[in-house]
């Protein structure tokens, strides 16, 4: 619509004055002419021929400018629609919008108040001195209004007087003998008196001239006076005085305190809005500094202005506008332990057991490398087929992972490897969705909408986001700004009822000593806001064990082509006890039993074998929970690209790697020779002190140490300088 057609939705008779020249103003503004505004405002009874052109030239421009926006709004206001072109939204995009008023709905309850009638001894000097003197310092200048003019039966306010200050007035009064006519002039007991509802400046009555941007005037004539009363008080505005007006209003002038005319704007309209949404409509008229009020101690109609109170509700609009948003937060009520002793509500049933609860939140936290994401997408197939993950039994259901590092192809052949590398046939892959965001993710707090409705609609039991540092929104090590990004989790998990799992990458540094709790990069609140948080550390791998680890590959890949090849019965009769865990015994057995070209492929598995355990790298998993007790540390062995347990517990002794010792960092790292002759030392002191007759046992040497028998089983291979038989007796070899 063009302006003009706008207009026709503006009956001018509707407006104030105020507001009709407004609409001057944004006529003049957009480059309209005198003649359309004169021929719009001939449909109003109060039309005078030639008025439009006699004020166009002097229309006065706002600071911001008055321009369309204001006759749009004004059409607004009564009734008018505007057809808006429809924007395609793609899924990835996020619709939000800015909320610029309280959010209170409705606070104020009364239905009705207290009866207003006049005092017996009204006494109208006493009425404008409490008055005046409740508004204005002795100094400053008071516009009021005793004169009026007639139109068309209407009787309207003339400009008044502003040129005497209230201290001269109050001087005045208290003189007058009761005459105060005297004083501030004669007046048509028709109409009453008004005054301007913030100080001037003496030289006139247009906003302009305001000093001082203290009190708006709060009137609403679509109530009853009793019932305005009993929302005004029961809402605590901030109110200076409250007057009955004569008629069918109040009139209270609201603390403002505004440093200048934006300010005031703002509180204005935020006032007017906490009114509006308690059943208190306002008249709109009444939002510019220099509006006129009531002035008590006169009568109008036959009814008495009176000053009805002071100095009610809050002492300013601050103390008021947080006591507004205190009371009117969506915050839950608190509830007495007696309400619910007896009747106690079912907690969320366990997503992971002995871990974390459905609904609740749970971080992974560990260096580059550890398989953070493999960990995860190990977790997502758990959950969608109802296996173990790390030996924990996980509830079956549907789960998002939000992919917001790899590209979609990655990502896709990740999922199909990993479930390859389990030996899991995936028989509930429905269960599993992707949202691949990769380039396109957005800060978290622009995430949390649109996530929202995928698991609303998904119906998920979990949703993984991985990692989080694509969308954390704000510096990472401020507390209050990672509380705020951490509380996009909570949205999640509060509207969707799913749990939330995100992964973390730890700090720069050594780690080994410290807490799980304290390794997870950025602010403390990384760590304390989840619900259960998995910490991953790297252990330190001895030479030795990492030996072990290759033995047993090439026996377990001996053993599988025998099996192949000759049956159960004969590996027990060509492979017995303890030959199956002797590299060289079965490599000496495989190549007497097997065909050569099979032999030859056995050997190639062997190699490919070893490669995969010389990649392989050892892991630490701490837990800090806060629904379940803590787990003991669980060990295990990242073969890419899947994490497994530590079947044989000989991960127990090793160190996180970089463990923090004061004494360690001062001086040089111990290289790798110096830890073995640290450990072959160790075997020499502890065989010295256990040893009878030439002789120990493992499970003493691994007293004496203070490690695993594996771990001691480890120490005597790297030293090669004892035997050890079946039934773990030890001794020096000749």
């Amino acid at each position: 619509m063009d302006i003009k057609e706008i207009l026709t939705h503006i009956p001018p008779s509707d407006l104030t004055y105020d507001e009709w020249l407004s609409v001057g103003m944004a006529l003049k503004h957009e480059g309209f002419t005198a003649a359309d505004w004169d021929e719009w405002s001939r449909n109003d009874s109060r039309y005078k021929g030639g008025e439009c052109a006699a004020k166009w030239d002097g229309l006065d421009q706002a600071d911001p400018p008055v321009t369309a926006g204001t006759i749009v709004q004004l059409a607004k206001e009564r009734g008018l629609t505007f057809g808006k072109k429809f924007t395609a939204f793609d899924w990835d995009d996020c619709i939000s919008f800015e909320e610029n008023s309280v959010s209170a709905e409705i606070i104020a309850k009364s239905d009705e108040g207290e009866k207003i009638a006049p005092p017996e001894d009204f006494d109208p000097v006493g009425q404008i001195t409490a008055f005046l003197s409740a508004l204005f310092e002795p100094d400053e200048y008071v516009g009021y209004v005793t004169e009026v003019y007639e139109h068309d039966g209407v009787l309207s306010p003339t400009r008044g007087n502003y040129d005497r200050t209230a201290g001269q007035l109050i001087e005045a009064l208290n003189r007058c003998g009761g005459d105060v006519g005297a004083v501030l002039g004669d007046y048509d007991p028709r109409a009453g008196a008004w005054v301007r509802v913030n100080p001037l400046d003496g030289k006139g009555v247009k906003d302009e001239n305001v000093t001082d941007y203290r009190y708006v005037l709060i009137e609403s004539d679509s109530l009853p006076v009793e019932r305005q009363n009993a929302l005004i008080r029961e809402l605590e505005l901030p109110v200076a005085t409250l007057t009955y007006t004569g008629g069918k209003s109040l009139h209270a002038l609201v603390r403002v305190g505004a440093r200048d005319k934006d300010e005031y704007r703002k509180r204005v309209a935020y006032i007017f809005d906490v009114c509006r949404k308690n059943g208190l409509e306002i008249d709109k008229a009444c939002k510019n500094p220099s509006r006129l009020s009531r002035l008590p101690g006169f009568e109008r109609g036959g009814n008495k202005q009176f000053l009805i109170d002071t100095n009610l509700g809050k002492s300013s609009f601050e103390e008021w506008r947080d006591y507004i948003e205190e009371i009117s937060d969506d915050l839950p009520d608190c509830e007495s332990a007696a309400d619910f002793w007896k009747n106690m509500p079912d907690l969320a049933p366990p997503l992971i057991d002995g871990v974390l609860r459905q609904g609740h939140k749970m971080l992974i936290a560990g260096p580059s490398k550890a398989g953070k994401s493999f960990a995860l997408i190990e977790l997502c197939i758990a959950l969608a087929e109802g296996r173990e993950w790390f030996g924990f039994k996980c509830t079956r259901g549907k789960v998002l992972y939000v992919n917001l590092e790899l590209d979609g192809a990655s990502c896709k052949h990740r999922f199909r490897d990993v479930y390859s590398a389990l030996g899991i046939t995936p028989t509930s892959l429905e269960n599993i969705d992707i949202w691949n965001l990769r380039g396109r993710s957005v800060p978290m707090d622009r995430l949390a909408p649109p996530l929202i409705r995928r698991a609303k609609k998904g119906g998920y039991i979990a949703v993984i986001i991985d990692p989080i540092y694509k969308v954390i929104t704000g510096d990472e090590n401020s507390a209050d700004q990672m509380a705020h990004f951490c509380n996009q989790f909570d949205k999640v998990c509060n509207e969707c009822g799913c749990a939330v799992i995100y992964c973390h990458h730890h700090s720069k540094g050594a780690q080994g000593g410290k807490k799980s709790m304290d390794r997870a990069s950025g602010s403390g609140v990384f760590a304390r806001d989840p619900d259960a948080l998995l910490d991953m550390t790297e252990l330190e791998v001895t030479e030795a064990l990492m030996k072990q680890q290759r033995d047993r590959a090439f026996c377990a890949v001996c053993m599988s082509w025998l099996r192949r090849f000759m049956g159960e019965g004969a590996i027990e009769r060509f492979c017995p006890g303890d030959d199956r865990f002797s590299p060289e015994k079965m490599r000496e057995t495989a190549h007497r039993l097997l065909p050569d070209n099979s032999y030859k492929l056995m050997m190639q598995e062997v190699e490919a074998a070893n490669k995969t355990v010389a990649a392989r790298s050892a892991w630490r998993i701490e837990g800090t929970l806060r629904e379940f007790r803590r787990f003991p540390p669980l060990n295990l062995w990242f073969d890419y690209p899947v994490h497994r347990l530590d079947p044989d517990g000989v991960l127990q002794d090793c160190d996180p790697e970089e463990a923090y010792n004061p004494r360690k960092n001062l001086g040089r790292k111990k290289t790798k020779e110096e830890l073995k002759s640290e450990r072959i030392t160790a075997i020499e002191v502890a065989f010295e002190g256990c040893e009878e007759d030439g002789m120990t046992t493992v499970k003493q040497l691994a007293r004496a140490i203070g490690k695993s028998v594996d771990t001691v089983y480890n120490y005597l291979d790297e030293h090669g300088g004892f035997w050890r038989d079946k039934k773990g007796n030890v001794g020096r070899k000749a």
